[in-house]
């Protein structure tokens, strides 16, 4: 598992990692039981507070992607994907439709904003 922290993004660095744990349990890289690095060794390589480790660890325990056992570590716990996948449409449908809101309110076109999808995309 590799996690790559960026200092220049607006985002908390316990979210960052959040995030690359989740996408890589959801895309199956991270796979049901396998163990993830204590909260120490976490933070020893990504030189980072443990405090920051751990409340990562703490939101991905809440929200039932990982579970801990004292003692013996975290673990990825089993996921439900349609479930996981079905919240996931309804946020990028939310999400879009603000978009189409937004874009319609300052003239974009169908086609203009259609080309910005697929260059952002892209990316």
């Amino acid at each position: 598992m590799q996690i790559i922290i960026s200092n220049s993004s607006k985002e908390p660095i316990y979210e960052q990692i959040v995030k690359q744990i989740q996408t890589s349990i959801l895309s199956g890289e991270l796979e049901e039981g396998t163990t993830l690095p204590s909260m120490r060794q976490l933070a020893k390589d990504l030189k980072i507070s443990v405090i920051t480790t751990k409340r990562a660890y703490e939101e991905l325990e809440k929200s039932g992607f990982i579970y801990s056992i004292v003692g013996k570590g975290s673990f990825v716990a089993e996921q439900n994907l349609d479930v996981i996948r079905e919240k996931k449409l309804r946020v990028i449908e939310e999400q879009l439709s603000a978009v189409i809101f937004n874009s319609r309110e300052i003239g974009l076109s169908y086609g203009e904003l259609q080309e910005l999808l697929k260059l952002l995309y892209e990316e």
